[in-house]
Formats: structure tokens, sequence, C-alpha cells
């Protein structure tokens, strides 16, 4: 049987060695807590660009990537009569889904080399668009089509109150943007940046507001993140009628053997307005 002594004796034991397992334990909770997000990753089949992990909410981010190349001339035209018909093949895909390499092949003999990167909270795409022709190839532009339903956690009604782009009087969300309803197809709306022809944008309504920059974005129903896309070049600001947004990039047109290079970004961050100009205005 223990004595009272030693009972005595194991209990200033416990009472000494307890505060270090506690502080020990502790800790480890408090690192678990503390631990980073998980990596982006990407991954592309059958023209659908899927962006995971980070603190992106919806835990995956779709693209339909891509949708359509578009002639000059689209405004007032049927949308059939606009669209060039291209195929996109998998070149080269890493085993830990940070890296792909994509090729397009658009009718009339233009290829467009495709090498997309995610990094800590963005994805980065650089392309090189070549045409193979002795002629002049009238394709303008193109559609990334960036799904923002699962973002947002909103439907076609009421996602455009957490889109937003940015014009001469700051941010606006795209609800507060003065819109139109006049346009060959009704619903979305077309935003259009100043030296780019009406004529040659989407057919659907055109918004009298002028984005300042190629930023489209969207917060996250909580208000904690915000997603937004650019690139270096666009044709328009558009926000669709499939819960989506597009910074549509301008090609302009290939005369014959020319190549044209174009970068986009895609960014995953906290809500913070002013970081995102600074990261848009450091990377274009």
């Amino acid at each position: 049987m223990m004595s009272i002594h030693h009972m005595n004796i194991i209990g200033k034991l416990f009472i000494i060695v307890f505060p270090f397992f506690f502080a020990e334990f502790t800790s480890h909770a408090q690192s678990a807590t503390q631990q980073t997000a998980p990596p982006l990753t990407i991954y592309w089949e059958n023209n659908n660009l899927t962006i995971s992990g980070g603190n992106i909410p919806g835990n995956t981010l779709q693209i339909n990537y891509l949708e359509d190349f578009c002639k000059s001339g689209s405004t007032n035209r049927k949308w059939n009569e606009t669209t060039i018909p291209h195929k996109t093949e998998l070149v080269y895909a890493d085993e830990n889904r940070k890296h792909i390499k994509l090729r397009t092949f658009v009718e009339g003999d233009i290829e467009v080399d495709h090498d997309i990167r995610a990094g800590e909270d963005d994805i980065t795409f650089n392309l090189v668009l070549e045409n193979k022709s002795d002629r002049f190839a009238d394709v303008v532009w193109f559609q990334p089509c960036v799904r923002v339903d699962r973002f947002t956690n909103k439907t076609q009604d009421d996602y455009i109150d957490r889109c937003f782009i940015f014009t001469g009087s700051g941010l606006k969300t795209l609800n507060n943007t003065v819109r139109s309803d006049k346009g060959l197809y009704k619903g979305g709306q077309t935003y259009v940046p100043p030296g780019i022809d009406l004529n040659d944008v989407n057919p659907r309504p055109i918004s009298p507001e002028k984005p300042i920059n190629g930023l489209i974005g969207c917060f996250s129903d909580d208000n904690k993140w915000l997603m937004a896309t650019a690139w270096d070049h666009v044709q328009e600001l558009f926000q669709g009628v499939f819960v989506c947004i597009h910074s549509d990039p301008r090609i302009g047109g290939l005369g014959p053997g020319e190549l044209k290079k174009l970068k986009g970004k895609i960014y995953f961050l906290p809500n913070d307005t002013e970081g995102l100009l600074k990261r848009y205005r450091r990377d274009f």
C-alpha cells in the first residue's frame, strides 16, 4: 500500500509536470489550427480547368477553358456566325498538379500554346498565339468562362450583387453599375474598356460604364475572400448567363505568320481590394 508520504510526492510531481504537458498539447493544437491552407492545384480535362485547394470557398473553381474564339463584327450578329471552331489538347501535366501545358488548334491554321501554373494564391496563364498561315486571321478575342456559383454561393438571380469591376469612380458591384437591356440576346451585361470597337463584343446588353482595368471579380458569401481574374489585353468584361464572369482576352487579329503573347491571372485573396489592386499593378 502506498504511503501518504509517497502520494504527496506524486501529487506534487503531477502539479509540476501537468503544466508542461498542457502547454505542449496546446502548442500542438495551435499549430494544427495555424497550418497554411492546402496549396492550389490545377487539373484540365474536356475543356474544363478545375482549381482546388487554398482557401477557395466551395473548395473548387471551374473554368470553361476555353469556351469560344470570336471574329470581329460580333455585337450584332448571331453567335454561331461569330465563333470559330477550335480544339484543345493536353500536352503536359506534372504529378503535383501545379503545372499544365495545353495546345489549342483554331480553324484557319492558328495554334495557341498555354502554360498554366498554380502559385500560392494565384494561377498564372502565359499564352503564345501563332498564325501559321499566309493569310490574315480574323480572330479577335476569346472566352475563358469562370463559374462563380460555388464561390459566391449564389444563383443566376442574385450573384451580380457579389461581383465587381473597377470604374472611374472606384470599385462597383455589378448590381450598382448602369445596366442596359438592349442587345441582340437578352440577359448578362458587357463592360467594354476604352478603345475597343463596340461592334466587336458580346451580342448582349452593353453597359455605358467603362472599366478602367482588366479586373473582374467576386466576393465570397461570408465576405472573407475575393476572387478576381484579369489579362494584360482585354476585349471585354462580361457578366454571363451561367453564374459566370469573364475577363475576355483580346487578340486583335493575326497577320500572316504573326506571333503574339498574352498573360492572365486568377487571384484568391483575403477581402482586401487595395491589396488586389497592388497585385494587379505589380503583375501587369
